[in-house]
């Protein structure tokens, strides 16, 4: 069955997380942060929407924030994903990355150079100067055999709390990730149902929608013994 996940792409909140932002983000499955939280209060309320992955900004001057990274490396929903504050502070080569989320300036940008995008969400928390207040949806399409097939960005504008959507761009065919190793996710996911972990953390982990994982789970436990293969195989892929 096709599958749709959404990430929220946001950075520089500064102790303001706006009704838009939160609607916004309440139709994503996961949320990617830039750091400059500037009060941990707003961490956790983001972390109550959605999993959250982010970097600490230079305001993030509060002891609540020592427990997360400057910078951050992962992959979600099969996307190889590298989060940096400022940009200007890369020290690290990038090269298997899809997408390189930074912030610091407040100001939007979007660039899709040699397979990769680089992008920068701007401010969505007080406003700075005159820049508009911006955020950004990564909306991931895959197939029946839960194969990547697009990739597209929605850059929202917020202005007096209404929501404006500007055309979704998408990522160039280039900057699609290598097709996912069903093989790989089953085994990981075999590994850690082994662990006791509950399935919403099963599919965090692995990067794959709760759907799948509980597919993948239910076959497991229903038929002991089974190898990936006939996992795979029952599952018709």
């Amino acid at each position: 069955m096709p599958m749709t996940h959404k990430i929220g792409i946001l950075s520089d909140t500064h102790n303001l997380l706006r009704p838009a932002v939160t609607d916004i983000l309440s139709t994503c499955d996961a949320i990617l942060h830039g750091g400059d939280f500037s009060a941990p209060h707003i961490l956790s309320q983001l972390t109550a929407i959605a999993p959250v992955y982010a970097v600490r900004g230079n305001t993030d001057t509060d002891k609540a924030f020592d427990r997360i990274p400057q910078t951050l490396s992962l992959e979600v929903f099969g996307i190889r994903i590298f989060l940096i504050h400022n940009r200007q502070m890369i020290q690290t080569c990038l090269r298997d990355r899809d997408l390189i989320v930074y912030g610091h300036s407040h100001k939007y940008e979007h660039v899709q150079t040699n397979g990769q995008t680089w992008l920068n969400p701007g401010s969505c928390g007080r406003k700075r100067f005159l820049l508009p207040l911006t955020m950004a949806v990564l909306t991931i399409e895959e197939n029946g055999t839960f194969q990547i097939e697009k990739i597209q960005f929605e850059k929202i504008q917020i202005e007096n709390n209404q929501i404006q959507r500007a055309k979704s761009i998408q990522a160039e065919p280039s900057s699609l990730p290598p097709q996912k190793d069903l093989k790989q996710i089953v085994l990981r996911v075999m590994k850690e149902t082994d662990h006791g972990k509950p399935v919403s953390a099963i599919a965090q982990s692995c990067g794959i929608s709760q759907e799948l994982a509980e597919q993948v789970c239910r076959l497991y436990l229903t038929h002991p013994g089974v190898s990936a293969d006939g996992i795979l195989g029952k599952m018709g892929v």
